[in-house]
């Protein structure tokens, strides 16, 4: 599936995300639940940012790939963050393992953790 990334000229760019996508009609959706830093084992992995957000994009990465899906195919990211934690290293980390993708992101911050320890939680 070609995503066209979209980003006018008459907005600021950036290499790390598309201000807009746009779909091919008739391409396939796939919907994911939201992932966080949990294991395999079902325990939040580490105490920082980092190591949640890496293990969060890993397990977005496997349902993505479940169904045949690479992060180049994915039109828009929602990262929601807890208040409080550095977004630079979470974006950092998310980059170590997600990639240079210019997937639409948007962030979102948390008021209370929805697990204890778990500082984020992406959506595609």
């Amino acid at each position: 599936m070609a995503i066209t990334h979209l980003n006018p000229a008459s907005l600021r760019a950036n290499p790390a995300f598309s201000q807009g996508t746009v779909i091919p009609a008739g391409s396939k959706i796939v919907i994911v639940g939201g992932q966080n830093g949990i294991g395999p084992d079902g325990e939040v992995v580490g105490d920082t940012i980092g190591a949640q957000t890496e293990q969060a994009m890993r397990n977005l990465i496997a349902v993505l790939a479940e169904a045949g899906a690479t992060p180049a195919d994915v039109a828009k990211l929602t990262i929601i963050l807890v208040e409080g934690v550095d977004i630079n290293e979470g974006f950092a980390a998310s980059q170590k393992v997600w990639g240079n993708q210019p997937t639409t992101k948007s962030g979102l911050r948390a008021c209370r953790r929805r697990r204890t320890g778990a500082t984020r939680q992406g959506r595609p």
